[in-house]
């Protein structure tokens, strides 16, 4: 069973960058699709991107052209690159792996004006 750890989170002001990570357990990483969703304070939890095991990636609308997803298979790492961040930004993170219920415990994003 694979298990999913972020990290990276943290406070940053509006315009800033944030490198989120996405550790995983397990060797049969690299044969799952993998993604980013988030939950702001009252609001359901959305998908942000995601990314094949063959490299494809996918973005929401809201963070396209400001979020990188990527991966490195040799670390079992998955990562999200968010710059010019804005304060509706905020939320917990969470990394998955797609099609499966195995997320991680999130990590905190808050973007101050």
């Amino acid at each position: 069973q694979v298990q999913l750890v972020e990290s990276g989170g943290g406070l940053v002001q509006a315009g800033g960058s944030l490198r989120l990570s996405c550790a995983a357990s397990g060797s049969t990483f690299g044969i799952y699709d993998m993604g980013w969703y988030r939950q702001a304070p009252g609001k359901q939890r959305e998908w942000v991107a995601s990314i094949t095991s063959g490299g494809r990636t996918n973005y929401a609308d809201s963070v396209k052209g400001r979020f990188t997803i990527s991966r490195e298979f040799m670390k079992n790492t998955m990562y999200l690159r968010m710059n010019s961040l804005k304060p509706e930004d905020t939320a917990v993170y969470y990394c998955r792996l797609m099609n499966h219920e195995v997320w991680g415990q999130g990590t905190l994003v808050t973007v101050s004006p």
